[in-house]
């Protein structure tokens, strides 16, 4: 049955989760390269500084993108890139008219570690809703050859040591995450706890009855005490604008949802977008296209995987040590550098060293201009060493310097590759350079650009997702009867904590715009931000509270330290990225930008404190 009553605690209890389709191709992600030339980082020239001349030639990349990049609604003939090809027919169930404590909106890694800490804090009314078939969120909808994480799986997977799972390789395939998403829900009871293919539509507070009332696209009206929105920060495909782009006749798709039924074997590709997906999936094409035509608008940091698998020896190790896993989570969150967090040194992460890179001690005290300035030009010798090479790898040298990067590291999300740039050494592999507006029109036929036609017969959309996914925000209406993104598209967003947002109470957002708690590891972010969940759900079970709000002062003094922390640190990120909404965004308004140091801080004196809370009992308001 797809809905049945736990006998034990009169609590529904789901089977609504859909079998996933038999013909899905499976990746290992980064394999290990055998290649050690591909794995080497040359020095940066001597002397490089981040002078005038090299500021402007940054300043002109900036510059001549400015304005491009338009996206797409996904409707129309393009809703199909929405749809869910990756699991069976929707398992039928009645629609649903009654309540529940928590609902939590998303299957994705937070909603796997939210559920564990719930439901070993004794809650136990708690109901997910997921658009998908299946837990993994993200990990669920990306599937296209070559899916692997950027960051060394054995921080980045959540309850490793809980689920006595060990990743297979440093850095774990999205197929081998899904695996493990899965196995989480299947040993926590997550699975009874979860309506599948089941997207929230309406989320409006009741004030009468102090309570969410929730509405599906399966037709259920339910209420909640509290809401968390846990939807992740990369979820919806982002469609470029293209002109002509309905007009061609061959197969298309979005890297996020990966067409196995098109069989790219000898055929003539183009795939469209050289950013963190583009660079993990166009070597995996080139292995079988006949042709294939890559697309660049913009060209990313490449710097050296050097993937390995998880030794045997490491294997018996940590299998009888218990909390082997949460140590290197915590030496990795001590890491301030975003490239030495992306490499993962093995021997920081075990504890053979005590530092991730070596110190440099100044004998003169630096006032904040001059470490600015030394932190650029390191940035910029960071840069040098990746363009270097590019040239080193990549034998073609007019493609070779457009696959150079001119911007600082870190402005826009840095990749990590050991086959991408030989993939252009192929004689079947052409790169198109379409800085800087990108690619001029699509017709029946394929694509064509500064007066040149590609004929195709496949195009692969690899142009990302929306970042904070904003348009979720317009489905959640508060008390006074404006939804979050009404509220934010005035003076930007204001959370508190990015968790809460002031008239929306008994709500939580988990990783959405302004929260912070992490580094370079999402994961941080997340056990961080289900703590405060936890905490503020405990804090008013045991002091009989039925409703929290946010004092507005505690929230308009975050948003101004968010700005604050996204202005001081602007120069480091000076370029045009979906991080700052392409330039338009307000500062503070999207990223976090004081580090976890500082925001662990704030949140543990905000709970110490609870000045910034508003508590409610039935008929009477306690603040902090």
């Amino acid at each position: 049955m797809a809905i049945s009553i736990d006998p034990k605690t009169g609590l529904k209890v789901f089977q609504t989760r859909s079998e996933i389709a038999k013909d899905r191709t499976s990746s290992g992600g980064f394999v290990v390269n055998k290649d050690e030339t591909s794995k080497i980082l040359p020095d940066a020239p001597a002397g490089a500084v981040f002078n005038a001349q090299e500021q402007a030639k940054y300043l002109a990349q900036k510059e001549a993108r400015a304005g491009s990049g338009e996206f797409i609604a996904l409707e129309g003939k393009f809703a199909e890139y929405l749809e869910d090809i990756d699991s069976g027919v929707p398992v039928e169930r009645e629609a649903l008219d009654d309540s529940c404590e928590i609902l939590v909106i998303g299957a994705g890694l937070a909603a796997l570690v939210l559920w564990y800490k719930l439901k070993a804090a004794g809650f136990q009314d708690v109901r997910f809703c997921e658009k998908g078939g299946d837990v993994g969120g993200t990990w669920y909808w990306n599937r296209y050859p070559g899916i692997a994480c950027d960051v060394e799986a054995y921080t980045y997977l959540p309850l490793l040591d809980e689920m006595g799972a060990i990743p297979s390789m440093k850095f774990a395939s999205g197929f081998e995450i899904m695996e493990h998403c899965q196995r989480i829900a299947e040993k926590t009871g997550f699975y009874d706890k979860t309506l599948f293919h089941t997207t929230v539509e309406e989320t409006t507070w009741d004030e009468a009855k102090k309570r969410w009332m929730i509405k599906t696209d399966r037709g259920d009206e339910m209420s909640a005490k509290y809401v968390v929105m846990a939807n992740g920060i990369l979820t919806t495909p982002r469609l470029a604008k293209i002109k002509g782009q309905e007009s061609f006749q061959g197969d298309a798709f979005h890297t996020a949802r990966w067409r196995y039924d098109v069989d790219l074997t000898g055929k003539r590709v183009g795939v469209i977008g050289t950013g963190a997906t583009g660079v993990q999936v166009i070597p995996e094409v080139a292995k079988v296209a006949k042709e294939l035509y890559v697309f660049q608008r913009t060209p990313s940091t490449v710097d050296v995987r050097d993937q390995r698998e998880t030794t045997e020896a490491e294997m018996q190790r940590w299998s009888s040590e218990p909390g082997w896993a949460a140590k290197p989570r915590e030496r990795f969150a001590q890491i301030q550098d975003g490239r030495a967090a992306m490499k993962a040194s093995d021997d920081f992460l075990s504890g053979k060293v005590d530092h991730y890179k070596e110190l440099k001690i100044h004998t003169t005290k630096l006032d904040p201009e001059e470490r600015l300035q030394k932190q650029l030009d390191s940035n910029f010798r960071i840069m040098e060493s990746i363009r270097a090479r590019v040239d080193a790898i990549v034998e073609d040298p007019a493609t070779a310097e457009s696959l150079k990067p001119y911007y600082q590291f870190g402005c826009k999300r840095p990749t990590f590759h050991d086959e991408f740039l030989p993939t252009f050494n192929l004689p079947h592999v052409k790169l198109v350079d379409t800085a800087p507006k990108g690619v001029e029109g699509v017709n029946e036929t394929g694509i064509e650009h500064d007066g040149k036609q590609y004929d195709l017969d496949v195009i692969i959309y690899a142009t990302g997702y929306e970042f904070m996914a904003t348009s979720t925000f317009n489905m959640v209406t508060g008390r006074d009867g404006e939804t979050l993104l009404d509220k934010w598209s005035e003076d930007g967003t204001q959370t508190y904590l990015g968790v809460h947002s002031e008239g929306f109470p008994n709500l939580f957002i988990i990783m959405g715009p302004q929260s912070g708690g992490y580094g370079f590891n999402l994961m941080d972010g997340i056990y961080t931000q289900t703590d405060h969940v936890l905490w503020t759900l405990n804090t008013m079970k045991e002091q009989d509270y039925g409703v929290v709000d946010v004092a507005p002062d505690a929230e308009a003094a975050y948003v101004q330290h968010c700005a604050d922390m996204d202005i001081a640190t602007l120069p480091l990120r000076d370029c045009l990225s979906y991080y700052n909404g392409y330039g338009n965004a307000k500062p503070g308004s999207l990223g976090y930008y004081g580090g976890p140091e500082q925001y662990n801080k704030l949140k543990h004196e905000a709970e110490l404190s609870k000045e910034g809370f508003v508590f409610e009992r039935q008929k009477e308001q306690v603040a902090g």
